[in-house]
């Protein structure tokens, strides 16, 4: 990154600490807001921006991209763009749709359109070529974000009760670790009935 002409000054200060999360990092002014004004640090990220130190990928959105020696800087991840939101707007994500599917490798298609469900305002976003939408949604289906077991009711949902096969229910036993397992259990509540026993054979495997 180019560093600012004084050491000192805020813009350099900014750039210290995105380097030190490192390559990939996705940001908001708000995540600052302990090193001065919002619209000091504003003109400092715009600086930045118009040295290539960092990317402007929407409104009030940062990043600091990872570069490929062919290709050069290369998209963010949308884990990194919803993971920057929910902190700056103190609200949950839950991935949903084919993404959900996606993510559990229940899926090969990688959607260039991606929903969450939030708690928070509907809005949608637009990075490059790819469409993130939040869906206002009721406390209850995003009562587990940040779990698992809220991806895993989220992609069933997705796939619906005729393609929900045993080889994509063993697929899921597999591939998750043994505490996710077991929290499906405890999130059982928030699934719909006819999940239930797809739930518990994940937990537990096939019945003996």
């Amino acid at each position: 990154m180019a560093r600012s002409k004084s050491p000192d000054s805020l813009e350099r200060r900014l750039e210290k600490q995105i380097i030190s999360r490192g390559r990939g990092t996705v940001f908001t002014p708000k995540q600052f807001a302990h090193t001065g004004t919002t619209a000091a640090v504003e003109k400092a990220l715009q600086r930045l921006v118009k040295a290539e130190s960092i990317r402007r990928l929407a409104r009030g959105l940062y990043d600091y991209p990872k570069i490929h020696p062919e290709l050069g800087p290369l998209a963010p991840t949308v884990e990194a763009i919803a993971k920057a939101i929910a902190r700056r707007d103190h609200v949950h994500l839950q991935p949903t749709g084919a993404y959900a599917a996606n993510m559990l490798r229940l899926s090969e298609q990688v959607p260039m359109k991606v929903q969450f469900l939030t708690d928070g305002p509907a809005r949608r976003i637009r990075v490059g070529r790819r469409e993130i939408t939040l869906k206002r949604t009721s406390p209850r289906n995003v009562a587990a974000a940040n779990r698992t077991s809220g991806l895993v009711i989220q992609a069933l949902r997705h796939l619906g009760k005729s393609k929900v096969t045993t080889d994509r229910i063993k697929h899921l036993h597999t591939l998750l670790p043994p505490h996710d397992r077991a929290r499906l259990v405890d999130d059982l509540r928030l699934a719909p009935a006819w999940m239930h026993p797809h739930l518990r054979f994940i937990a537990n495997g096939p019945t003996p």
